[in-house]
C-alpha cells in the first residue's frame, strides 16, 4: 500500500505547478493565489467511512451529514483555513428521499455551524454498482488562509507545548473495527443495548456527532505554530504530519481519561493498548502546537484545552512518544 501510495503521489507531484505548495499534509492541500503574497486556497475531501453502516441501520442520516462537513473543515482548519464552500457527492443503489432529505438537512446544519456556503453536489442513482439498500457519501470544503498565517511544520519549534481539545467520542474513524467488535452487521440488535458505564444505547454513542472545532479555534489560529486533528492514525499516525523531520512529540496519556466508550471497545474486544491509539482518537478530537509563551493567553481563549505533552529533539524511535 505505501508503495501505491508513492505512486500515486508521483502522478499528482506531475500535474503541480508553481501555484502548488508542497507538503500540504495529509490534512490539506495548499494552492497559492495571485503570486508569494497572495492568498492560499486550502481544500481536503473525505467520507465518514464506514460509520456510514450504522448510520443506515438506525436510518440516523442527518447526523452523518453534519459529520461530512465538519470532519472536512476540521482537516483546513489545521492549516489555519477559514472555510469558504462546501460540495457533496452522494450515490445511492435507489435514491430514498427521506434518507436524502434527512442526510441534507445533516449537511446544511453542519455548513451553518462552519459557516461555509453548500454551493453544489452530485446525487447519483446507482443500482448496478450498490447493493439494495447501500449508499456512499463524500465531502470536498476550500478554505482560505493569508499566506504569513499558514500554519506550516516549519513554525514549530523544540520546546512548544502540546493543549488537547476532547472529542465528542469515536468521531469517523475505526468503525470497522467496531462493527467487528459488536459484530453489528450481522446482529443489529446490539446497536441497542445499555453497556454498563454508559449513558446512551451503543447505536446511539456511535453515532455522536464529530466535533466541530472551527467555531471555538478561529479566533486563537494567531496563537499557535500547529495543529492536529487526530482521526484515522490517532495520535502517533496523525502529530507527525505537523511537525519539522527533526522534532518529535511525547504525550503523557495519564493526562486525560478517554470517553467510556473506548473502554468499552478495548474490553469486548481484547484491543491492546498500542492497537487502541493506532485506530481511535481516544478522546482528543485536536492537538494544538503552541509556543509556552503563548499557552497562558490560548487557555484564556480556550478554557477546555488542556497539558498533553510538549515537542523534543528527535533522536530515533518513533516521532509521537506515548509515555
Amino acid at each position: 500500500m505505501d508503495e501505491l501510495k508513492d505512486r500515486i503521489r508521483g502522478l499528482a507531484a506531475s500535474t503541480h505547478g508553481p501555484e502548488v505548495i508542497e507538503g500540504g499534509s495529509s490534512f490539506a492541500g495548499l494552492f497559492q493565489m495571485g503570486g508569494d503574497s497572495g492568498p492560499v486556497l486550502v481544500a481536503s475531501t473525505d467520507g465518514v467511512g464506514t460509520k456510514l453502516k450504522i448510520a443506515a441501520q438506525l436510518g440516523h442520516f442527518e447526523s452523518i451529514g453534519r459529520d461530512l462537513v465538519t470532519l472536512n473543515v476540521n482537516d483546513i482548519l489545521t492549516k489555519g483555513a477559514r472555510p469558504l464552500f462546501f460540495l457533496d457527492y452522494v450515490a445511492f443503489s435507489d435514491v430514498d428521499s427521506q434518507s436524502l432529505d434527512s442526510l441534507m438537512r445533516g449537511i446544511a446544519w453542519g455548513c451553518r455551524e462552519a459557516q461555509c456556503a453548500l454551493i453544489g453536489g452530485e446525487t447519483a442513482q446507482m443500482p448496478g454498482v450498490y447493493a439494495d439498500g447501500e449508499m456512499d457519501l463524500a465531502g470536498f470544503v476550500v478554505g482560505v488562509v493569508k499566506r504569513e498565517n499558514l500554519l506550516e511544520p516549519g513554525r514549530v519549534r523544540e520546546g512548544d507545548q502540546l493543549l488537547g481539545i476532547r472529542s465528542s467520542g469515536l468521531h469517523t474513524n475505526g468503525y470497522s473495527l467496531v462493527r467487528s467488535v459488536f459484530n453489528t452487521d450481522d446482529d443489529p440488535a446490539a446497536l441497542f443495548r445499555q453497556y454498563d458505564g454508559m449513558s446512551h444505547q451503543l447505536g446511539e454513542e456511535l453515532l455522536q456527532y464529530h466535533r466541530s472545532y472551527y467555531p471555538m479555534l478561529a479566533p486563537a489560529l494567531g496563537l499557535l505554530s500547529g495543529l492536529a486533528h487526530i482521526t484515522g492514525g490517532g495520535l502517533p499516525g496523525k502529530l507527525p504530519a505537523v511537525l519539522p523531520d527533526d522534532l518529535a512529540a511525547t504525550i503523557s496519556v495519564g493526562s486525560w481519561t478517554p470517553p467510556p466508550i473506548f473502554a468499552l471497545l478495548q474490553r469486548e474486544g481484547g484491543i491492546s493498548d498500542d492497537e487502541m491509539f493506532r485506530v481511535f482518537n481516544m478522546g482528543l478530537g485536536m492537538v494544538a502546537v503552541c509556543p509556552e509563551s503563548n499557552v497562558t493567553s490560548f487557555r484564556e481563549l480556550i478554557p477546555e484545552a488542556f497539558p498533553v505533552g510538549q515537542v523534543v529533539r528527535w533522536e530515533s524511535g518513533d516521532q509521537v512518544i506515548l509515555a
